[in-house]
């Protein structure tokens, strides 16, 4: 037990000091259009390049930093790496599409939260229309009278919002239908299922029409075979992503996939 504590104690120092020491690395996830199968956007994702234990993936740290209080820095950090590299690719003369990026809860529920978005879009350049910011369904839904002039305020710049791990949290079609979003993205639990579970196929379904009927598009998560992917396009699903197109890439790898 004492070893234990030990290195959880080692890993959360170490992991303050991981922006200082750039340890920290941003991959894009593509978002890829059901119909033509072009790149739509990328999904920001956060990893950790430590020393000792190598490329850690976000649910091996992420819980952590949110424990610790520093995940509003990670994600300070994530979003101005997000938008300089998306405007960075518009300067290089690639077609404008949307970056997406995670935002914690404690992010969201941060007072100057509009201010601070405000600031990194106008210090990196990138028109708002082509940011997209990603919450999960149980963060829009806690407080929802809290979180709609955040929402509202962030849209009337343009800036968009989709619902991430749809399906597994606890809404009402009530609150959902107040919150100015622009996209679903249906949980990968759901998706893994489509090709075995009837209950996942018709969980898939009936978010795609509602969503559709809403008004809204819709992404899928963990797309990884190419049952899944017909199951998606049968049933008229807007985009997906996961380890069928790509795993999460550098920068410099992304460029290649836009060129």
């Amino acid at each position: 037990m004492n070893t234990r504590t030990l290195e959880r104690v080692t890993l959360e120092n170490r992991l303050r000091q991981a922006l200082e020491r750039h340890e920290l690395v941003v991959l894009y996830q593509p978002q890829v259009a059901m119909d033509t199968g072009q790149v739509t956007g990328a999904e920001a994702l956060v990893y950790w390049l430590h020393p000792e234990l190598g490329l850690l993936s976000p649910g091996n740290f992420i819980p952590m930093a949110e424990e610790i209080g520093f995940i509003t820095d990670i994600d300070d950090w994530v979003l101005e790496t997000a938008c300089a590299q998306n405007k960075a690719w518009q300067d290089q003369g690639y077609r404008s599409f949307n970056v997406t990026v995670n935002m914690s809860s404690k992010q969201f529920r941060r007072p100057d939260l509009v201010d601070q978005v405000r600031r990194v879009l106008n210090a990196t350049g990138l028109p708002p229309r082509f940011l997209e910011l990603e919450i999960t369904e149980g963060t829009a839904m806690k407080d929802i009278e809290y979180t709609i002039p955040s929402l509202n305020t962030l849209t009337g710049m343009e800036v968009g919002f989709a619902i991430d791990d749809f399906g597994t949290g606890y809404s009402s079609l009530s609150c959902l239908k107040k919150l100015p979003i622009r996209k679903l993205k249906i949980d990968k639990s759901f998706i893994f299922g489509v090709n075995t579970d009837p209950n996942d196929k018709a969980i898939v379904a009936t978010i795609i029409a509602m969503a559709h009927n809403l008004k809204l598009e819709v992404i899928a998560e963990g797309v990884e075979d190419a049952d899944q992917l017909e199951f998606l396009h049968q049933n008229h699903c807007d985009q997906m992503q996961g380890f069928l197109y790509s795993r999460p890439i550098p920068a410099e790898d992304f460029r290649r996939l836009i060129m």
